[in-house]
């Protein structure tokens, strides 16, 4: 990823019952994305609302949810997820940069 590029932020929901998701973040110089928010039902459902009423990219990943709820508030991914989450974030970037070349051509 370039080290100019920092992401609003990541939602990552989980369709199981009861719903579950993580809001992940990524900032500049600031290592591995961090876990800002994670919960289980009506919680999991207002993180989904904010992020889509925010504009932030919902990914729906259950296996990925289910690691990510173990990690606590505020810490960093584990080093065994770098992979999966830069593989995601690449690719919100890609489509970000899609929506905005486009907007800039009409």
């Amino acid at each position: 990823m370039a080290s100019s590029w920092c992401p609003r932020g990541l939602k990552l929901a989980n369709k199981l019952s009861p719903q579950q998701a993580v809001a992940l973040a990524y900032l500049e110089h600031s290592g591995a994305p961090k876990v800002v928010a994670k919960g289980q039902g009506l919680i999991a459902e207002q993180i989904i609302q904010k992020a889509k009423e925010s504009g932030v990219f919902v990914h729906e990943s259950r296996e990925l949810v289910s690691l990510l709820m173990n990690v606590d508030l505020d810490q960093q991914i584990p080093p065994g997820l770098y992979q999966a989450i830069a593989e995601l974030l690449a690719w919100v970037y890609q489509i970000e940069n899609k929506e905005f070349s486009t907007e800039g051509k009409s």
